[in-house]
């Protein structure tokens, strides 16, 4: 059986998670960030820990923490993955950057995705059913908005200006979307709107060293495997404004013989995810949140 840990992103944090377990990361990230980020983790509010540039880095330390817990598991991972934002912890696990990089390079990164575009000029929207050339399409024939995620058959998420995503959203309830849900997000993430965010990002990484993989990386930008560590450091610029290639990289990953998934971090997300992508797989969630 080949197995691949797969990390979540941005949306499966909770207020406590980590609890017993984490406290020694979250003292170490508190640490390197210079604020008291174990005690927003821990304690809340739950305003606080849903602000970018918090939920980045507390999502990447409790995952990092909750990997450490598998060290006795067998057998271990043949390749790995991360959603968006976990694939930085992706990386930790296959030992490309460290994990004192890593929670400080998360934390500009919300920072400066937060900072690309005014407040409430962007949005994000999830649609439930819908063909998927259908979908780019439409986003294409109107214009400011893009497929940001790729999630699993029948889930995309959309982004961009928030005129055009609701413009978009009549016309993908003609051709067959049969829910529009608009997201929660502080910021229109992976779309172009985020090139100012690129462009920051791209100088803060080239300060960090990346090592070769250990084991493959499953880009999301490309849905393969990478193990070079300066293209995975390419590959993480473009991310910030292209789509996240889930269902794709899950698909890709069952293709070279991947059989087993464990979701390792706060959450589900990513189990409900595959199992939808592919319900033959094995899915567990390590978690301890």
């Amino acid at each position: 059986m080949t197995t691949a840990f797969v990390f979540p992103g941005q949306g499966s944090q909770s207020v406590g998670m980590g609890k017993d377990f984490a406290e020694k990361l979250l003292d170490q990230a508190n640490q390197i960030l210079g604020f008291d980020l174990k005690k927003i983790v821990l304690d809340g509010p739950e305003d606080e820990l849903k602000k970018t540039e918090i939920q980045q880095p507390a999502i990447l330390t409790v995952s990092i923490a909750a990997l450490e817990k598998t060290s006795s598991l067998s057998p271990r991972p043949s390749a790995v993955a991360g959603h968006s934002l976990g694939e930085y912890s992706a990386l930790v696990a296959a030992g490309v950057i460290s994990f004192v990089d890593a929670v400080k390079i998360v934390h500009l990164r919300g920072k400066f995705m937060q900072e690309a575009v005014p407040a409430g000029e962007g949005t994000m929207a999830a649609l439930l059913g819908g063909e998927r050339q259908a979908i780019i399409n439409i986003c294409k024939e109107v214009g400011g908005v893009w497929p940001a995620n790729f999630n699993s058959p029948g889930q995309v998420v959309i982004s961009g200006k928030k005129s055009s995503v609701e413009a978009a959203g009549e016309k993908l309830k003609a051709a067959g979307v049969k829910k529009i849900i608009p997201l929660a997000v502080s910021a229109p993430f992976h779309c172009p709107l985020m090139q100012p965010a690129a462009d920051k990002l791209a100088f803060e990484l080239d300060k960090l060293t990346f090592h070769d993989a250990k084991i493959p990386v499953y880009a999301n930008i490309t849905a393969g495997p990478v193990t070079k560590g300066a293209e995975i450091k390419q590959l993480l610029i473009k991310q910030v404004t292209g789509s996240v290639l889930w269902e794709d990289s899950i698909k890709q990953m069952i293709a070279d013989g991947v059989t087993s998934f464990v979701e390792v971090g706060p959450g589900k997300v990513l189990t409900g995810l595959i199992k939808k992508i592919d319900p033959n797989v094995e899915v567990k969630t390590y978690v301890e949140a």
